[in-house]
This record gives structure tokens, sequence and C-alpha cells, in this order.
């Protein structure tokens, strides 16, 4: 067997910070994390999930660097770009593009598929259920492999962002991509994460960052969103049909650095 790595963005962070599941609800956040924030902190991102929470499909794209420390403790950055197309109801798609592969996930409400463009090869997952959140959990489960920024993409973002918060604070006003921001920062007991929102009566997070406290060189993942857009998507998006030759893997994992590995069988 050889491997096909399909490199994607947020793989490595993830199993230490915050999780997506249907478990996360309001209930969960603890009346000693509320105070663990401060107000106008708390009221920005709070704005920021409710906006995102009103729009029932989106499109959005992004950059992504993911810092990997190696075992001579140089740290090392991938650095890749994709789109994000949602419909709360209907599925996801995700593209990648990067120095590994070009690559999509598809969700179309009962199967996930990934598919590598390059190499003309395809592998598939069955979902739980139907909801986006679901089969962003069983991919995660199944494969270590999560999509970028998919707690932002939450049925509660609020709520998952703000799971075992000790501290938060509005750091100021920032610019990313000539948009006037607000900085807010937050820490947990296993990593610390800083979003910038941006301002106007319909904020939208343009940069999210996540830095790994206690592995050795702190590496981070950094992603920025660009392009928001908000409106119906044609579920034709969120159909996977197997490209003509296209060959079908069994099996499906992450490895430490966040590749995607398909067995491939000579």
């Amino acid at each position: 067997m050889r491997k096909l790595k399909m490199k994607w963005p947020g793989a490595t962070w993830r199993p230490y910070t915050l999780v997506i599941a249907a478990t996360a609800c309001a209930a969960a956040w603890s009346a000693s994390a509320q105070d663990a924030i401060e107000p106008e902190a708390a009221k920005i991102l709070a704005v920021m999930s409710d906006h995102l929470k009103s729009m029932p499909s989106l499109s959005v794209t992004y950059d992504a660097d993911q810092e990997i420390v190696d075992l001579e403790g140089q740290k090392i950055q991938y650095s890749a770009s994709g789109t994000i197309a949602l419909d709360r109801t209907k599925g996801f798609l995700l593209t990648r593009q990067g120095p590994f592969a070009d690559a999509e996930v598809v969700f179309d409400g009962s199967t996930i598929s990934l598919h590598s463009k390059g190499m003309n090869v395809y592998a598939q997952l069955q979902s739980p259920g139907p909801s986006v959140e679901e089969a962003a959990d069983e991919l995660r489960a199944a494969t270590g492999l999560d999509a970028p920024g998919a707690d932002l993409l939450a049925s509660d973002p609020y709520t998952v962002l703000t799971d075992g918060v000790t501290k938060g604070t509005h750091v100021g006003s920032a610019f990313i991509g000539g948009v006037e921001c607000d900085h807010l920062a937050f820490r947990t007991d296993i990593v610390d994460w800083q979003i910038w929102v941006s301002k106007g009566n319909k904020p939208l997070p343009l940069k999210y960052v996540i830095t790994t406290k206690w592995v050795t060189g702190a590496p981070e993942y950094s992603l920025r969103l660009s392009d928001w857009k908000a409106g119906a998507i044609g579920g034709a998006q969120f159909k996977f049909t197997p490209p003509a030759n296209a060959r079908k893997l069994e099996q499906i994992h992450a490895d430490v650095t966040g590749d995607i590995s398909l067995e491939v069988g000579e």
C-alpha cells in the first residue's frame, strides 16, 4: 500500500479544543464561564454568533496557516486556501488547495464524500444524521479531520466557542483586509484563541487564531475569512458524483501533521 496525502487545515489543533456536537448546548456554558468573560467581549461574540445563526445558507473564502513543530524543534507553517458553501438543511461543500492536494469534501445530507482531484480517487462515509453538525462530528471521529473554522458554523457558535473559557477580553480595534474589527482574546486550560470580528450591524469573523499552549513551540492555527455571502445555494453543489474512472478508497485517517491518508493499493 502507498498513502495519498490530502492536507487539510485545522486537523491538529482540533482534538485539543472545542467540539462541535449535539451536546454543545446552552446549559454546558456555566455561570463561572460567563463571569470569566468581560461584558464587552461577550456582547460582541454573542452578536456575531446571532448573525451567523441567522444565515441559513452562506459561502465564504478562507486562507489557513497551520504550524507544525518538527522533531528538531523547528516550526514549519503550512498554508492553504479554499472555499466553504453551507446550507444548514442540505449540506456543505468544502474545497482546499495547497501543496499536498487539490481536494474537496461534500456532504449531501447522508453521505460525506472526500475527493482528491489530482489523483482522481475518493472515499465516502455515512453520516449518523442529516445535520451539518452530525456530519462534521462523524468526519472528525472517523478520520481526525475537521472542516476549517467548523466551530464558527455551528448552530450555536457562541456556546461552542465559549465552552471551557477561563478568561475573555476585548483587546481593542484592528484592521483585517482593510476592514475595522473588534479584536477579542480568550483563554482555556488547553488553548488560547483570538478572533477578529468586523464592526457594524452585520458582524462577521474575519480572522481566527488558536494557540496550543502546552505543545513545544506553541504552534498556531490561523484562519482568515473573506468574501462572506448569504443567500440560497444550489443543492447541486452538495451532490457528489464520482468522476469517470475515479477509484474508490476504503481507509481514511489523519496523521499528526493534519494530513489525510488514504490507503491506495498497488
